[in-house]
């Protein structure tokens, strides 16, 4: 099946060395035909033109997610737009497995499933979001994509950070809604385009989300301002349910106050901040329904033709492993694989239980640490006493179905 060409829309503002990682990420992939769009401040476009790579590129240094992601998406070839955050770095197979479902032309948008900080326990699955903006865990089978029908008042509900849109059909919505400066974004449009077709699960287009620091959270993800979630909340509830706002504002209130409060019980946070967290919500609040709606007008492509990105396509995989003592070698090793072109997976293990990361190297290889006993998968049991050379096949088992994984 001949792949339809992607775009893929990165917005980035003020993290040009997340952006960096994440476009390293994006030239790994083995789809075939796709274009990236970088949407970012003048710092973010520097580090672009340093790498070297063949991108297009639109200068943005707003506040504004949604209007960022329009900007992209007015400069999109492709049949498909993919979006993902500049703290993110996909799976090799991500672009591939996410267009797919686009074969299918009842297809109008596809999310994927997202790792979290630690590169191995999943962050988020798959979920509903309703018109009160509130979501719905959705049971899907993990191992192949499935296809959902959606309504103005629940639907799919794709991550920011891991989905895919026709492109015709997100244009004639409107796009993105300037008002959702920050925070369901997304939702708002899960539900305006949900009358169009059908949403695809794909549990195996994978990404891994980092939750960099921004001015709304520390890199520890607790948030200093919690102003964009009730600005965004009360515009959403304007827009798709304006006979529920108060009964939903008390639900905002008492959720985030929950949220607030587990944070200072944990230490990560003083008493006093909870009452700023909560005023900043309120003051948010007040500006959201007050901040104007958009009329949803199709946008207008500007006609930029496809700009592919150079020698993307399926590649070998590589997998390098050995001891913690061994590092130097090993990492030799695979900084000389990855300049082959090869994707390259390394497993640097040492004696002992200490749990496993598994993060992308900002070299451009994934890399997988932690005790030769200690658990990747946080939910399942302890693995008995086994050999080096066991407990790396059993990861790359845990991998196959992402990334090429050839010792």
């Amino acid at each position: 099946m001949t792949a339809e060409p992607l775009s893929v829309v990165v917005v980035s503002r003020h993290r040009a060395e997340a952006l960096t990682r994440c476009l390293l990420g994006l030239s790994q992939q083995d789809h075939p035909k796709m274009e990236v769009i970088v949407v970012a401040d003048p710092q973010g476009l520097a580090a672009v033109m340093a790498q070297g790579l063949t991108v297009k590129t639109v200068p943005f240094d707003k506040a504004n997610i949604s209007a960022a992601r329009n900007a992209g998406l007015a400069v999109a070839a492709g049949t498909v737009t993919a979006f993902i955050d500049d703290d993110a770095v996909p799976e090799p197979t991500w672009a591939s497995r996410l267009s797919a479902p686009f074969a299918d032309g009842a297809v109008v948008a596809a999310t994927g499933f997202v790792r979290g900080r630690n590169g191995i326990s999943f962050q988020w699955k798959a979920s509903e979001v309703d018109a009160l903006a509130q979501d719905h865990p959705l049971d899907v089978d993990e191992s192949t994509l499935s296809l959902h029908k959606g309504t103005s008042q629940r639907a799919v509900k794709t991550q920011g950070t891991n989905c895919a849109f026709r492109t015709a059909d997100l244009r004639a919505i409107g796009g993105f809604d300037p008002a959702f400066r920050f925070y369901l974004d997304e939702a708002d449009v899960n539900l305006r385009i949900a009358d169009r077709g059908l949403t695809a699960v794909v549990p195996l287009a994978q990404v891994y989300h980092g939750f960099a620091a921004s001015a709304r959270r520390r890199p520890d993800r607790v948030p200093v301002t919690l102003h964009d979630i009730g600005a965004s909340s009360a515009a959403f509830l304007r827009r798709h349910s304006p006979a529920q706002i108060t009964k939903t504002k008390a639900l905002l209130l008492m959720q985030q106050r929950q949220r607030a409060l587990c944070y200072m019980v944990a230490g990560r946070i003083e008493p006093r901040d909870v009452g700023q967290l909560m005023s900043s919500l309120e003051a948010g609040w007040q500006e959201g329904m007050a901040r104007e709606l958009g009329r949803a007008q199709p946008l207008v492509w500007d006609g930029s033709p496809f700009h592919a990105l150079p020698q993307t396509g399926p590649r070998p995989g590589r997998v390098i492993a050995g001891r913690s003592w061994q590092r130097k070698r090993l990492m030799s090793e695979a900084r000389t694989a990855v300049a082959m072109g090869q994707i390259v997976t390394v497993f640097l293990l040492e004696p002992g239980f200490r749990r496993h990361w598994h993060q992308f190297h900002p070299v451009g290889f994934w890399l997988q640490t932690g005790g030769l006993w200690g658990k990747s998968d946080r939910t399942a049991r302890r693995l008995p006493i086994a050999s080096l050379r066991a407990r790396v096949l059993a990861e790359i088992e845990r991998l196959r179905a992402t990334r090429p994984t050839e010792l």
